[in-house]
């Protein structure tokens, strides 16, 4: 039997800070072309403009030979990667870039939860509390019957669901096949799933237009590349905190570049999400060093 790649938890981290720098450029840059495009189409032209991308890794893509179940697992992650991303492009415009970075951080709650039901991991008592912590902390982002819930805040809820999905076949295939392809794949059928959306509600999009969704493809490719170089270096229990670092970014970003209120009910949500999923995290950690010795003697 072949032994377990060797974690990397820094050079994990570091890549997974680099993946934050790039998604926060792609929310910025979404945020500034604005609603006029379908989100289904920004999407489809995003995808399909990050297709050229892979034109060098061609003879790579051609000598893989995945398995039945990996084309499957593929499939699956371009169709709920396509449905988060028409979500997110819907959602982008129509909320403040804090809010839309504190609700992305309910996908590892959703990881949890979606780990326990689909990869037989046990829900103990302690992380069901953090899974209700983080939900609560997405109520005092929301204030439902304090302000008004708008559809581009359901969007982004949605897409956390989908996208948390994405992420857990992320996981997944990195540990089974490089990760050029791991992100390849993954263009390839988002692409693929997005064109029945779009086709319909097409519309002619501008230059300025193009050129910022080209700028989206650079930065959201480079940002899925380096988050599966992450997940692959180290456990998804290490990376993952890094991520919180967005939503001070975002703030301030969209304080500085978009004149959005700071609003103190979106920071400290995104913070009790954030505290909820490091316990998850945390947690995780103990008691993968707790099993590890035994996992490691049944190999041997």
């Amino acid at each position: 039997m072949t032994s377990p790649r060797p974690h990397r938890p820094l050079i994990g981290i570091f890549w997974m800070l680099i993946t934050g720098f790039c998604f926060l450029a792609v929310t910025a840059l979404v945020k500034y072309m604005g609603p006029r495009l379908p989100s289904a189409e920004a999407a489809f032209i995003r995808y399909g403009i990050g297709l050229i991308f892979l034109l060098p890794a061609i003879g790579t893509l051609l000598r893989a030979r995945p398995t039945g179940r990996q084309w499957s697992l593929f499939g699956i992650r371009g169709l709920c990667h396509a449905l988060g991303v028409i979500l997110w492009f819907f959602a982008m415009p129509r909320i403040s870039i804090a809010e839309l970075t504190a609700l992305n951080y309910l996908a590892p709650i959703y990881v949890t939860i979606g780990a326990a039901l689909f990869l037989g991991e046990k829900l103990a008592a302690r992380r069901i509390i953090a899974v209700l912590l983080g939900l609560a902390g997405a109520a005092i982002i929301l204030r439902p019957g304090f302000r008004e819930v708008s559809p581009g805040h359901l969007a982004m809820l949605a897409a956390a669901v989908v996208f948390a999905g994405s992420y857990l076949l992320a996981k997944v295939l990195a540990d089974e096949v490089r990760p050029a392809l791991v992100v390849a794949m993954m263009s390839i059928f988002v692409t693929i799933g997005l064109a029945p959306f779009a086709l319909p509600v097409w519309i002619a999009p501008t230059g300025r237009e193009l050129m910022l969704l080209t700028a989206v493809a650079v930065f959201a490719t480079a940002g899925h590349y380096t988050m599966t170089l992450a997940f692959a270096e180290a456990p998804v229990m290490v990376t993952q905190p890094v991520t919180f670092l967005q939503l001070v970014w975002a703030t301030a970003l969209g304080a500085v570049a978009f004149a959005e209120p700071v609003d103190i009910w979106v920071v400290l949500g995104g913070f009790v999400i954030l505290g909820s999923v490091t316990f998850i995290t945390w947690r995780e950690a103990m008691l993968k060093r707790e099993i590890t010795p035994i996992k490691y003697q049944t190999k041997v």
